[in-house]
């Protein structure tokens, strides 16, 4: 049906999350009948980003440089870290604005049945981090999620023997939605999470 290297190619679009065989196609022959200049610069910059993008040696985000630019920048408030679980979390976070501390990515969450355990997701790095340098408050920011509460709370207890405030992202009704759409598990956090006014 297709040639050998339209396969491929199709195949290649396959590896991306979310991406199912007509997806796969659609972009292929996109490339190939309307934008191959653009298809060159895809592959360019592909090629590129995985041979120089690597991980931070201080806090395992994405970087070209050894140490990045959010852990070499001195306007940032080193006493504050806060603990994610992806890189695609930091930009979510600085795009933000609101959070002007250092990260720790930990490249994914405890999952005893796939085998990724502390070490896996770098807590034996975490702790040392914390050892060397003047944190005073860790922001836990996994995911609401079985997975990323099993992190957070196993990260609370390595944390627990030291002088460091350990606090964690709140959860609950976003702002603008309303009562009878939430799901019951967003308003039973909602509800535990509450503060006084």
């Amino acid at each position: 049906m297709y040639s050998p290297l339209i396969t491929q190619l199709i195949e290649s679009f396959r590896v991306l999350p979310g991406v199912g065989p007509k997806s796969a196609q659609r972009m292929a022959y996109y490339l190939l009948e309307q934008n191959r200049s653009g298809g060159h610069t895809l592959a360019k910059v592909l090629e590129e980003a995985l041979e120089k993008v690597t991980h931070c040696e201080q806090c395992r985000n994405l970087s070209e440089e050894t140490i990045c630019g959010i852990c070499t920048s001195t306007s940032r408030n080193s006493e504050e870290l806060c603990i994610v679980e992806s890189p695609s979390d930091v930009v979510a976070i600085e795009q933000s604005g609101i959070f002007r501390g250092k990260y720790f990515v930990l490249m994914g969450h405890l999952s005893p049945i796939d085998g990724i355990g502390p070490e896996e997701i770098g807590l034996n790095e975490l702790d040392t981090r914390l050892s060397q340098e003047g944190v005073v408050e860790l922001i836990i920011a996994t995911n609401p999620t079985v997975e990323g509460e099993a992190t957070a709370h196993y990260i609370q207890q390595m944390v627990s023997e030291r002088n460091i405030k350990v606090t964690r992202l709140a959860q609950g009704i976003p702002i603008g939605g309303e009562l009878e759409y939430i799901d019951s598990g967003t308003l039973s956090q909602a509800f535990i999470s509450r503060k006084e006014v």
